[in-house]
């Protein structure tokens, strides 16, 4: 696993609310930031129930801010397998929470097509998909602008479950896999897609996180190693923890009052 050269940048904020408002103002920060250099932003959301705070941020803020909406395509970092209107898709939760509101065009929002019969040959297409619009001409590994994350009580992030093939994949950029402790299929970005990010944004709140939180943010390696989230280290970009008070609590860092 490429474990990167970053050094990571860690916001504390006393609550889950706040937490999501820091966020928020981050993400506006890197995509107009990168919208004023490069004219466009890729960016790839995260699923699950942390981000949904994060979301219905920007769309409250979506027409009193500057945000160059039109200017964004959006991809996913991870899906469940079930169709895209199902409950638990994480793109249904991202459109009912922010895409709905957001004024970007609807043929640069990229759901995975992890319902698909065959998840193999989807994960495939929506690599290939990914080379094309956000690695142009490049052979290389695309590098998105933006990947938001968050981070299970077990370390996962994305769909990169402990003890799954897809943590030690060097090559393929988006695979599918079973996942034993769900019970259920996956698709999910791999490491070496995620490491090519410019900027990586982690978004974790609540307690029964800590202890993963400070495994990960530690300096002992032999702790590290059992969370998956430890290995999102980009290569060359920014990588950035946005933390709430219970989940920093068993840190070394200095936590806000409340």
């Amino acid at each position: 696993m490429n474990r990167g050269k970053s050094t990571a940048e860690v916001i504390v904020k006393s609550t889950s609310e706040d937490a999501a408002a820091a966020a928020a103002n981050l993400f506006r920060k890197i995509v107009c930031q990168t919208v004023a250099d490069r004219r466009v932003c890729n960016l790839a959301l995260a699923g699950g129930t942390t981000p949904h705070e994060l979301y219905e941020k920007l769309a409250a803020e979506v027409f009193d801010c500057d945000m160059p909406w039109p200017s964004v395509k959006v991809f996913f970092g991870d899906e469940r397998d079930v169709p895209h209107d199902h409950v638990d898709s994480n793109y249904h939760m991202a459109q009912r929470a922010l895409l709905d509101i957001a004024p970007v065009p609807p043929e640069q929002i990229h759901p995975m097509p992890a319902d698909a019969d065959d998840l193999n040959e989807a994960a495939e297409e929506y690599e290939q998909l990914i080379r094309r619009i956000v690695g142009g001409e490049s052979e290389d590994t695309p590098g998105f602008d933006l990947i938001l994350l968050g981070m299970g009580a077990d370390g996962h992030t994305a769909s990169l479950f402990p003890r799954t093939k897809a943590l030690n994949e060097t090559e393929k950029l988006v695979v599918s896999q079973y996942v034993p402790v769900l019970g259920r299929n996956r698709m999910t970005f791999t490491f070496p897609l995620i490491n090519a990010a410019r900027h990586v944004m982690f978004l974790i709140t609540g307690e029964d996180k800590a202890d993963a939180v400070a495994a990960i943010l530690s300096k002992d390696e032999q702790r590290r190693k059992n969370f998956p989230a430890a290995f999102v280290k980009p290569t060359d970009g920014r990588l950035v923890f946005v933390l709430d008070t219970a989940a920093a609590k068993k840190t070394n860092l200095k936590i806000p009052e409340k």
